[in-house]
């Protein structure tokens, strides 16, 4: 036997080993009935461990293959094909080995639980349902009914709304683009999918912040990136963590989240900006703009975005409805330079011919209408409420066990607990107690950290969440 299990690899070695017996038997190198080497000689062959061999044996056991008895040894499966001469596939060798990664165990059980549950959700990234404009969509579907075309339209998507985005950005922005510039994305995980995989290559370096909504995306790990963190103060990022990693590791991108950033509230100061830029011009890296939440603030002033202030097309810009419109919409928007755009949507109709009409539809006659400017008043309005709400109740309730600093924006409450307790502990007994959060681990941080996000739950719940919180960490403590 020529063939050795890897080392290096991380999928353990008895799963190596027993799917490399699996594929003997597929192609005929063992046939049916056939004895398989014992344990012990396999063992010495291979150069493992006899209990690793046991395991390879155990697993090809569970799942039919092969038959093993005491004393005689293991042999291939007499019934291995079934009584119909079929086999039904080994779909959990399929899902360990697919390139695409799942989201991290977390991840998976903060989504199982807050859908359809009773419980007060702080952990999805979205507005609430009464921040969403029903009520002027009704009204814009009843004044102007829907006649277009409902074929593939064109892979950037719709030019009527590329146009209106384009005017939308340079009135509420500042940036001065073009429709040919524009892509429509489903949301801004689109984007940055479509970045990854068409603008970069397996063990690129890259840099994100610390912490970070990007953290964690698998899409990421899934390309095969190496990922380097910037720290977030409270001025955002220093930009002498960028040049150090730039002279370190050659960064290929950086993306950042300017204001409100998620999950920390910062905003990256001017100076900083202008720092970033100048050097995004000096090393020619590509800076991602990832900008979700500019509109939301609470006292109307809207920051200059890095791309309003790229004189050298520099800046990938992203944003979308899903913060400030309804995340449902699946509407979001990519703005760089026309060559890039196209090979993105290249990319983007590969994966679903382009966007679907309907929503582009209505996201163009409510973009473009009088209906949006008081929305985002409503918006900004409704929103410093809940924030209002969740820092009063957190100096109320856990004012000697937490710490947080005010966010003038956005969506997010970042805050760190005085005394770290057993993360997977406190959330599964918050979970259990009816109030789900995001952990700091989740986003890069260091334990101890929380994001609760005041912009998913209803303002009267609020507080109800955090005194739910207070009493497990109460109850931890003891």
């Amino acid at each position: 036997m020529g063939w050795k299990p890897n080392r290096t690899e991380k999928r353990p070695i008895y799963k190596q080993i027993a799917d490399y017996i699996e594929q003997g038997i597929s192609t005929g190198m063992y046939s049916t009935e056939s004895m398989l080497p014992s344990e012990r000689v396999l063992a010495e062959e291979l150069q493992v461990n006899r209990s690793t061999v046991i395991a390879a044996y155990e697993e090809l056991q569970s799942l039919g293959i092969v038959e093993r008895k005491k004393g005689s040894g293991t042999r291939v499966s007499t019934d291995i094909w079934g009584l119909e001469h079929r086999r039904i596939p080994n779909w959990s060798r399929y899902l360990e080995r697919g390139s695409f990664l799942p989201n991290l165990p977390v991840v998976q059980k903060i989504r199982k639980e807050t859908q359809g549950n009773d419980l007060i959700n702080m952990a999805s990234g979205e507005l609430s349902p009464s921040l969403f404009p029903n009520e002027q969509f009704s009204q814009i579907l009843s004044e102007h009914p829907f006649t277009g075309y409902l074929g593939y339209d064109d892979p950037q998507g719709n030019e009527d709304l590329r146009r209106t985005i384009s005017d939308h950005v340079k009135e509420y922005k500042n940036i001065t683009t073009t429709p040919a510039a524009v892509l429509i994305t489903s949301g801004a995980q689109q984007a940055l999918h479509l970045i990854v995989q068409c603008l970069l290559k397996p063990g690129d370096a890259v840099a994100i912040e610390d912490p970070s909504y990007c953290f964690s995306l698998p899409m990421f790990q899934t390309a095969g990136l190496k990922i380097y963190r910037l720290p977030v103060d409270s001025q955002g990022i220093n930009p002498d963590d960028l040049i150090h990693l730039h002279k370190k590791h050659r960064l290929r991108m950086v993306f950042l989240n300017p204001d409100y950033q998620n999950p920390t509230g910062t905003v990256l100061s001017m100076e900083r900006r202008k720092q970033i830029l100048n050097l995004s011009a000096e090393f020619g890296i590509p800076i991602i703009e990832d900008d979700p939440y500019s509109l939301t603030s609470f006292d109307g002033i809207v920051n200059s975005t890095l791309k309003s202030m790229d004189d050298n097309g520099n800046v990938l810009y992203i944003s979308s409805l899903s913060k400030i419109i309804a995340s449902g919409l699946r509407i979001g928007w990519i703005i760089g330079p026309p060559k890039v755009i196209q090979r993105l949507a290249d990319a983007k109709q590969q994966v679903d011919f382009g966007h679907s009409i309907f929503p582009q539809w209505i996201a163009n006659q409510f973009l473009g209408s009088a209906y949006f400017h008081p929305h985002i008043q409503f918006l900004r309005k409704q929103l410093k409420q809940r924030r209002d709400q969740i820092v009063i109740s957190l100096n109320q309730l856990l004012d000697d066990k937490i710490s947080f600093s005010i966010p003038e924006g956005g969506i997010h409450m970042w805050c760190k607990l005085h005394r770290p307790e057993d993360e997977q502990k406190l959330l599964e007994e918050s979970i259990r107690n009816g109030i789900a959060f995001v952990p700091g681990t989740v986003l890069g941080s260091e334990k101890g950290y929380q994001r609760f996000t005041f912009g998913r739950a209803e303002s009267t719940y609020i507080h109800e969440g955090i005194k739910r919180f207070s009493k497990v960490l109460i109850n931890l403590e003891k």
